[in-house]
């Protein structure tokens, strides 16, 4: 794998995330890559400041010529999601990556990559490392925890960055230039439950539904993929009219930012159901395999027999977190009015893990390009889940960011891409959250665009990066900085 890395071009933004992938950088775990930067600097003569969240800033002064030209930041994030296989038995706190080139694509085995924003930091290092290429005034903003709240860009101070042009490196479609994106929003329910025992003459048994893609939670939300937790509370709520069905544990999903993949519950139900249980998950699979088999061809849904526990949920609590589970939207909720094929508002049924013997917390993500909508939606939401009983807790949540096609930057980095490749970049927002809303709230003055390589599957184990796609993702990176 090492030596097929080193043949890639461009040769320096290849080596340095090849580095990056080594080094441990889960969301809250981001010390160690930290200490590399600051040591990276250190070995180069740049100066840095960190503040006290965490984020670096690392500076090159402006090649021969240029020191008149306006000052730029380059900015990506430090963390990466850590999503793995249910059978890997990987590590993220030490582990290196294990990459792997399968065609035109870079994977991982049996994780997430890490490209993002890995490549985006590759491309801010090679930019300080490389004293070749022209530019003015450079400042590379690395933040922390983009990916569990965005908590760099908002303890990010006013007086950080001296830039008035930023370009985010954190983009996903190569030959394509973001000016906006979706503002974000975090729930969480308190499950609160009672248990009883056992009663006589019942069968217990675990369902697992897992093999879903899986994705980003804005960036994959249109393209139809099952949702493990929706998918799993259907089938219960099913069973649930059946019989006195009784549950024992859920558990589903990881991430907010991420589709949920993997989901399971155990339940206990009269012992004459053992055999139409069966059934019905038989049943069930052939439907979701006619409603889904085109997108999610590896789908599986399994039941095995379990020990008998000591106690179970009282009926009443199975019934109403079934029906709360069930009857939570999620997916795409609107699309876009204003900017036709992009989605406006949507919700993603992100997680339900257990935090006591008798306590579960639900989390939900919203996402909307519009502000009232995002409120709104997470209004209805807590109307839902107060309804079955449960607390509600809203994140604070971060702002979109404001398209503005005339901005000087946007004219630039698309003039750029047209030399260089003699066709038009396609300009466009992204239902995903960026940091540039936050970066806007702080420095109001701020041009701003992002682009990237494509990478497909992100937040997921089936995470990839195209590798064609790099070299002219540095080539406009770098003609951009030239005409600056």
């Amino acid at each position: 794998m090492n030596e097929s890395l080193h043949t890639l071009e461009p040769k320096r933004i290849w080596a340095f995330f090849q580095e990056l992938s080594r080094i441990p950088r889960a969301s809250g775990k981001t010390q160690a890559v930290q200490a590399w930067l600051k040591q990276f600097a250190t070995d180069r003569n740049l100066p840095f400041v960190q503040d006290a969240v965490g984020n670096l800033v690392i500076r090159k002064a402006a090649s021969p010529g240029k020191e008149d030209r306006p000052s730029v930041c380059l900015q990506a994030h430090m963390d990466m999601v850590c999503e793995k296989n249910a059978d890997s038995t990987h590590d993220f706190d030490r582990d290196p990556i294990e990459m792997y080139i399968d065609g035109e694509w870079l994977k991982a085995k049996g994780t997430t990559l890490g490209a993002d924003n890995g490549i985006g930091m590759a491309a801010q290092l090679a930019v300080l490392d490389d004293t070749s290429l022209q530019h003015g005034p450079v400042e590379c903003l690395f933040t922390v925890d983009e990916e569990t709240g965005l908590v760099g860009a908002y303890g990010l101070g006013s007086d950080v960055l001296k830039s008035d042009l930023l370009i985010n490196l954190d983009s996903e479609d190569e030959g394509e230039i973001f000016i906006g994106c979706a503002g974000g929003m975090n729930s969480r329910f308190t499950f609160d439950f009672e248990q009883e025992p056992l009663p006589d003459k019942y069968f217990c048994f675990q369902v697992n539904l897992s093999g879903l893609q899986g994705g980003h939670s804005g960036d994959d939300i249109e393209k139809g993929r099952g949702n493990a937790n929706h998918l799993l509370a259907r089938f219960m709520w099913q069973l649930h009219q059946m019989t006195d069905l009784r549950l024992i544990d859920y558990k589903g999903g990881n991430l907010s930012n991420a589709i949920p993949r993997e989901a399971s519950f155990s339940a206990a139900v009269p012992h004459e159901m053992k055999e139409p249980i069966r059934v019905e998950v038989n049943c069930f699979l052939a439907d979701l395999e006619e409603e889904y088999g085109d997108v999610e061809p590896k789908m599986r849904l399994d039941v095995q027999s379990i020990a008998k526990p000591e106690k179970v949920l009282r009926k009443a609590d199975s019934t109403r977190f079934i029906s709360a589970l069930y009857t939570c939207p999620t997916g795409v909720i609107r699309m876009s009015q204003r900017m036709p094929g992009m989605v406006e508002t949507s919700l993603n049924l992100a997680s339900v893990k257990p935090v006591s013997d008798q306590r579960w917390i639900i989390t939900t993500s919203q996402r909307s390009s519009i502000e009232t909508a995002k409120q709104a939606l997470s209004q209805r939401l807590e109307a839902l889940f107060r309804l079955a009983g449960m607390d509600v807790e809203h994140g604070d949540g971060y702002p979109g960011w404001k398209p503005n096609p005339s901005s000087a930057l946007v004219q630039n980095v698309s003039d750029a891409y047209l030399r260089l490749f003699a066709k038009e970049a396609r300009v466009r927002t992204i239902h995903a959250g960026l940091e540039c809303g936050l970066f806007l709230s702080k420095y109001p003055g701020l041009d701003m665009v992002s682009f990237g390589p494509t990478m497909r599957g992100v937040h997921s184990p089936d995470e990839r990066m195209h590798i064609p796609s790099v070299q002219p993702f540095w080539d406009l990176l770098v003609e951009t900085l030239r005409v600056l």
